[in-house]
């Protein structure tokens, strides 16, 4: 379960804000990330705050190596979808990631496989690096229907090797509860076997998978030993810079 000496695939660490911070503590915060983050050999790190702070903290990182990104966006390039944002508005505000299908958006505005699929297109061809997240909730695992939920939420998928996946089990998001390291390797391994059958060995071999689920700096070090986990995807951690810059720490070689 080690991860190989010299990584193949390099670490992406990203940070969730979800709907926190003000612009005034978005700022402090990247100010206090040590310099350097996201700078090579080290693991790419990426912020998703949420969209009122993009401005904020797309100047706070000018000149840096973090990278930014939205939280969501429409699949349409434009029009009248009120309370939503573009691809191109998420480029022209300095974006250059963006999350789709996260579990607090299939689970609270129920959007689809589809949906999620078509918001990862978008992304593509604007030129944003798409984060699709994936995962299971509690009842679906207790019911055994982990690597079935796994399957249909990939199916729809276009297989850009722009493309990274975040498998983040619903149970232990916001819960405090972690997918042992174990846990987290099958499923990690079961996905990457589904996109070599879908897009060929070579592309699931380079394919980048983050775990999202309850990571902190406690139990960083274990999961990212996992040689199928290629970084992670933090919630509640990410608020704060020293741990967010621990969890970053923890792909040291």
């Amino acid at each position: 379960m080690s991860a190989p000496a010299g990584r193949a695939r390099r670490p992406i660490v990203a940070g969730n804000w979800k709907m926190n911070l003000l612009a005034a503590e978005a700022t402090a915060f990247c100010r206090a990330l040590p310099a350097g983050a996201g700078a090579p050999p080290g693991p790419e790190a990426v912020l998703f705050p949420s969209f009122p702070l993009l401005p904020a903290v797309a100047a706070a990182l000018a000149g840096s190596a973090v990278g930014l990104g939205g939280q969501d966006l429409h699949p349409a390039p434009k029009g009248a979808h009120t309370g939503d944002v573009s691809a191109a508005q998420l480029v022209d505000a300095g974006c250059g990631w963006v999350l789709a299908g996260h579990s607090e958006r299939r689970q609270g505005h129920g959007e689809s496989d589809a949906l999620v699929a078509g918001k990862a297109a978008a992304a593509l061809g604007a030129g944003l690096v798409p984060v699709v997240c994936i995962g299971e909730t509690a009842a679906e695992r207790e019911a055994g229907r982990t690597f079935e939920v796994l399957a249909r939420q990939l199916a729809p998928l276009a297989w850009d090797p722009r493309l990274v996946l975040a498998y983040e089990p619903v149970w232990a998001i916001g819960t405090g509860l972690t997918a042992t390291p174990e846990t987290a390797a099958a499923a990690h391994g079961f996905v990457r076997g589904q996109v070599a059958a879908a897009a060929g060995g070579e592309f699931a071999a380079v394919l980048r998978i983050l775990y999202g689920g309850s990571v902190t700096p406690d139990n960083a070090r274990s999961l990212a030993a996992v040689a199928d986990i290629d970084g992670f995807l933090v919630g509640g951690a990410s608020l704060d810079p020293g741990r967010f810059s621990a969890i970053l720490s923890s792909f040291a070689a």
